[in-house]
């Protein structure tokens, strides 16, 4: 080629125009694939991650460069990009990958996806020095230590058992940030996303970024920015980091990822296990999960679990409630006397009810049985109606009984009662008595005690919703891993159910062949994870929402509903595989909601 022809080619490339693809971050489907936008010569550095700020529809707003390309100079004029918000991309290409998976897993718009891999405020870049070696800590598991060190990447794991999670989290931890890679700690709550940070900080120093949604803005955004840009560091927070950006991430660690915290309640409705499985993934990362009850999830994922060579939480005996007579106290005699005789020794307790409110089971007056729907085996409420199905019921489905009493009561009700036996001993959280009485949300922030008691494990066994006993069985596994080790220490369970599989693992202290049974049962259910659940909460449904619904599942699932609930309505979609509708629903749920509707997507839900 002549110097001619290169001139010209050189010319022809200067005169190609750099153009960005722009998400605006807008809560519409109507804007997830973009919009082209001219990067001006004097904007400096775009990159995909770039936040930047576009004019659309007559006002600046934010969005995020999702591609670049360079185009030749005609056609339709294209808008400039304005700014460039902050020094920091907050995804680069394989990150993105997860972020476009989850907004089609979740059928959330890509836009408001997107802003969870960004910190609250977009700093200017800062020069950060490189972190002091750190001591090596026998880990619990050699053979994985011995991977991470040498930067390989292993397969799933889940450390099973129960108790504080700082001495597994810390050994776990040292061998992946001892070979200069990041790692993430990811866990429910900010109490004990708190506990852990001051651990590892106590063990890491400054590798340590804490992040949970309690912090002040100028705080999370500065741990964004160490894990963002230092390879080495050690990211602990809440659900919220689960979508950051990195720097050499080689571990994350994920606390419980059953619980229900993991998940997020708005749209969209992300599940923290789900999102960190897809991102190890794409990144090549590894990922070790720990807890006491993995879910049917992982294990039919065949993710790697290892229990201990004893129990995997303190001793549990079982109260059977089933020949109590009519009207007998909620707190049994034996459970009492427990109480009795801990409080003369100047012990502690913790007491487990299921709700502040009223009683969540009930059972017959006549045959003792607990009374449950005919149709789905949900636990009755005290009306006529089933809690998840909506079947109507009237009298006991073993004798025809028509007089059911509670089962369960609230906090103050509990405590109340005890009072008679133990005094003032008893009292509510906060209260700074010996005996305390609370509920699930009060056990991440309870001290070890001496003994820990579960009013009515019947409530959890029979909650209306399909994963009714695994839940069970991890909360009561919590509860009695929160017993410190010691001679006549315990956890005490009445259950009018003691030959349950979720009462007999809990005895045993060893949930591998419940959680076994339970997949096979949800395989014949077709119930996740050998299926695929949507459910879509909808206020101001338009006429035709049903018609359009069915006619967008075709064959592919089944639709049902709709379910009255204090919100309006709830429909379900059930199905093997529902990617396609997915894609379908995208564009019929932002009709609805232009249209005045509430819509309110849930997929993989909790509860039915």
């Amino acid at each position: 080629m002549g110097s001619g022809a290169s001139d010209a080619h050189r010319a022809g490339r200067l005169s190609l125009i750099r153009v960005a693809q722009v998400v605006p971050e807008l809560p519409t489907f109507a804007v997830d694939d973009g919009f082209a936008y001219r990067i001006p010569d004097t904007l400096g550095e775009v990159s995909v991650g770039s936040v930047v700020r576009v004019p659309l529809g007559g006002r600046r707003v934010r969005g995020y460069v999702v591609d670049l390309r360079e185009v030749q100079p005609g056609g339709r004029p294209l808008k400039d990009i304005m700014a460039v918000s902050g020094d920091y991309t907050v995804f680069d290409a394989r990150l993105l990958q997860t972020l476009r998976w989850s907004a089609m897993h979740y059928v959330a718009p890509l836009g408001a996806v997107l802003g969870r891999a960004a910190p609250p405020n977009l700093p200017r870049r800062r020069v950060g020095e490189d972190f002091p070696a750190v001591e090596q800590v026998p880990s619990p598991l050699p053979a994985v230590a011995d991977a991470l060190e040498r930067g390989a990447r292993i397969r799933p794991q889940y450390l099973i058992g129960t108790g504080p999670w700082v001495d597994t989290t810390v050994a776990v931890v040292a061998a992946s940030a001892a070979a200069d890679r990041s790692a993430m700690v990811v866990l429910p709550t900010v109490a004990e996303a708190e506990a852990v940070a001051e651990a590892l900080t106590a063990a890491y120093g400054e590798r340590v970024a804490y992040a949970t949604s309690s912090l002040p803005h100028r705080d999370i955004t500065k741990s964004w920015v160490k894990g963002r840009t230092r390879p080495g560091t050690i990211v602990v927070g809440t659900r919220e980091v689960a979508l950051w950006p990195v720097a050499a991430l080689g571990l994350a660690i994920v606390v419980e990822e059953g619980r229900r915290a993991m998940k997020a309640p708005a749209s969209p409705t992300l599940h923290v296990r789900e999102v960190i499985r897809r991102r190890s993934t794409v990144e090549r990362f590894s990922v070790v999960f720990a807890g006491p009850v993995p879910t049917g999830e992982l294990i039919a994922a065949g993710t790697e679990a290892h229990e201990p060579a004893g129990r995997a939480w303190p001793l549990v005996e079982i109260v059977d409630r089933s020949e109590d007579p009519p009207g007998a106290n909620l707190v049994g005699e034996r459970v009492r006397r427990a109480l009795q005789g801990l409080v003369r020794r100047d012990g502690t307790a913790f007491v487990l009810v299921h709700r502040r409110g009223y009683a969540p089971a009930f059972r017959c007056v006549q045959c003792r049985e607990i009374r449950r729907c005919p149709q789905c085996g949900a636990a009755a409420g005290r009306g006529d109606t089933c809690r998840r199905c909506g079947t109507t019921m009237a009298s006991c489905a073993e004798c025809g009984g028509e007089r059911f009493e509670p089962l369960g009561a609230g906090v103050g009700r509990i405590v109340d009662e005890l009072a008679r036996s133990i005094g003032d001993a008893v009292g509510p959280p906060g209260s700074g008595r010996p005996v305390i009485v609370g509920t699930e949300r009060d056990l991440p922030e309870q001290p070890p005690v001496d003994l820990s008691i579960a009013v009515d494990a019947d409530a959890l066994l029979l909650a209306p919703n399909y994963r009714a006993e695994e839940e069970a069985l991890r909360l009561l596994a919590r509860l009695a891993g929160t017993v410190r080790r010691g001679s006549g220490n315990r956890c005490i369970i009445q259950t009018s159910q003691p030959g349950h599989p979720a009462i007999a693992a809990l005895r045993h202290g060893h949930p591998s062949e419940f959680l076994a049974d339970v997949v096979a049962i949800r395989q014949e259910q077709q119930f996740p994870p050998m299926g695929e659940l949507i459910a879509l909460d909808v206020r101001n449904a338009p006429s035709d929402f049903g018609d359009e619904l069915a006619a967008a599942a075709a064959d592919d699932a089944a639709v049902l509903g709709p379910a009255s609930t204090p919100d309006g309505e709830r429909w379900l979609i059930q199905g093997s595989d529902l990617r396609r509708l997915k894609v379908s629903l995208r564009p019929l749920v932002q009709g609805w909601r232009d249209a005045g509707a509430r819509v309110r997507v849930d997929a993989d839900p909790i509860d039915l």
